[in-house]
């Protein structure tokens, strides 16, 4: 059965409007926060997962965003996705079935977005930059799958993050080369070339097709995280 996590509302003084008064979006801001954080406190293996909402069921990235899912969760990995179609559905579907915790974080706009059906954990959100919050906050790693100008906003904003040392370094993982070798190959022709990115910058990122590769690629980061914590504590 879905739980979900029910945001408090809270009401504007009489007469005025709500969404126009910033000192009462402060508090409904402040619920989103505090909701996120009571409700995935207990997360400690979160992959978040992004992709297009448009990816159809019959596409090979569906079935690819499925097996990653599936396997990470049964390797004791929670799955948090945006909770929409597309990839986000394969991805909650493959954590679900394999027995993990499927997570999803719903965003309010005025194109309803309807969660999918494979959640056992839903949160909704109005605040788009709450919602990036708690994807980052509970994620040991970001899976990124093809998608559009939303999947490349919590791509670069990840990598931002990490570049600028506001959150510890953790994988940001490309799934698909023959749709991020464009990309790649810009920013180590163009972006490097006008000194705009480093080859460390270029690092953070890796770039798989399967799903045994995603896999290897988190155990391998975590693996040499942890023996470097061993000497600096030795």
């Amino acid at each position: 059965m879905r739980k979900k996590a029910i945001i408090p509302q809270l009401e504007a003084p009489l007469n005025e409007n709500f969404i126009s008064t910033d000192t009462w979006r402060i508090f409904r801001i402040m619920s989103e926060f505090v909701e996120g954080f009571e409700s995935l406190s207990v997360v400690k293996k979160g992959v978040s997962v992004f992709g297009s909402k448009r990816t159809p069921k019959n596409h090979p990235y569906y079935a690819l965003a499925y097996k990653t899912a599936h396997l990470l969760a049964k390797k004791g990995y929670s799955i948090i996705t945006g909770a929409g179609p597309g990839i986000m559905e394969a991805a909650n579907k493959g954590a679900l079935e394999a027995g993990g915790l499927s997570i999803g974080l719903n965003i309010i706009i005025p194109e309803q977005q309807k969660p999918n059906p494979y959640i056992n954990y839903l949160l909704e959100f109005r605040y788009f930059f709450v919602r990036k919050v708690i994807f980052t906050k509970y994620s040991c790693a970001f899976v990124v799958f093809p998608g559009g100008f939303g999947t490349l906003d919590e791509l670069f904003e990840a990598l931002a993050l990490i570049q600028t040392q506001r959150i510890d370094p953790i994988p940001v993982v490309l799934v698909g080369k023959d749709y991020w070798q464009g990309l790649l190959s810009w920013c180590r022709q163009t972006l490097k070339e006008y000194g705009t990115l480093i080859d460390e910058d270029l690092e953070l990122m890796h770039i798989v097709d399967t799903p045994q590769e995603i896999a290897g690629v988190l155990q391998s980061f975590y693996r040499k995280a942890h023996s470097k914590k061993r000497k600096q504590y030795s």
